[in-house]
């Protein structure tokens, strides 16, 4: 099995997470509060949903014992 950061879904997982979080910050676009709070939440669901899809990868290639 791959570790967690030699994957796709690590690298998509970062650059939204960045990305969101530097418009959220303000310091590449300065949007509406509305804006900001949207970009914060991308990046909560973007990190959420990485760590879900890790676990199950990770429980699947457990064999359950004989």
């Amino acid at each position: 099995m791959k570790p967690g950061y030699k994957t796709s879904e690590w690298y998509l997982t970062v650059v939204t997470s960045l990305l969101s979080l530097l418009y959220a910050s303000g310091l590449v676009i300065d949007g509406s509060t509305l804006a900001k709070v949207a970009a914060f939440l991308v990046a909560a669901l973007a990190t959420v949903g990485y760590q879900v899809s890790r676990t199950l990868v990770k429980a699947k290639s457990i064999e359950p014992p004989k």
